[in-house]
């Protein structure tokens, strides 16, 4: 038995997702932005671009990641490719992601609390809109639920051992 395709239903719901990461990089950037400014004058203002910028480029990786590797393994997200994709995007991010925090740590046009603020306020937005996206999916999963009248997964009916009449 293989594992069911994929590929057709989940590249909507990582669309969805990059299209709201824009969204919340127009409102990171806006925000975060104007807040450093106000906050920490020209330094502030580039930290809270910076941020925003950051927080959206690693939230695209991700998305962009299961789309390629949905797309190398075919659909099957059970496969050795779709995993190691995954995985080693994920490892890069968190890589870049110390590496620009070590390069910019002791930079004198650039506010570093606004940065980390913006940064954090872009991961939890990030995770907000993976849940929902996520949440409200229509997925299908290919597996037969009592009442629908087809077989179970152990080869038996669906109303096996019930004899409760159905409308």
């Amino acid at each position: 038995m293989t594992a069911p395709n994929a590929l057709d239903h989940v590249r909507p719901v990582f669309r969805r997702i990059l299209i709201w990461a824009a969204v919340l990089a127009v409102a990171l950037a806006v925000v975060g932005g104007v807040t450093g400014l106000v906050v920490a004058g020209t330094p502030g203002l580039a930290g809270g671009l910076l941020g925003a910028v950051l927080s959206v480029v690693f939230l695209g990786l991700t998305a962009v990641s299961v789309l390629v590797a949905l797309r190398v393994s075919k659909g099957q997200m059970i496969s050795g490719a779709f995993f190691g994709i995954v995985m080693g995007t994920w490892i890069l991010k968190f890589v870049l992601f110390l590496v620009v925090l070590i390069a910019l740590r002791d930079r004198a046009w650039v506010d570093f609390p606004v940065l980390a603020v913006v940064i954090i306020v872009g991961v939890v937005g990030s995770l907000v809109i993976d849940v929902v996206a996520v949440a409200k999916a229509r997925i299908p999963i290919g597996v037969a639920l009592p009442g629908d009248g087809g077989s179970s997964a152990s080869g038996g009916s669906a109303d096996a051992g019930n004899d409760t009449p159905r409308p």
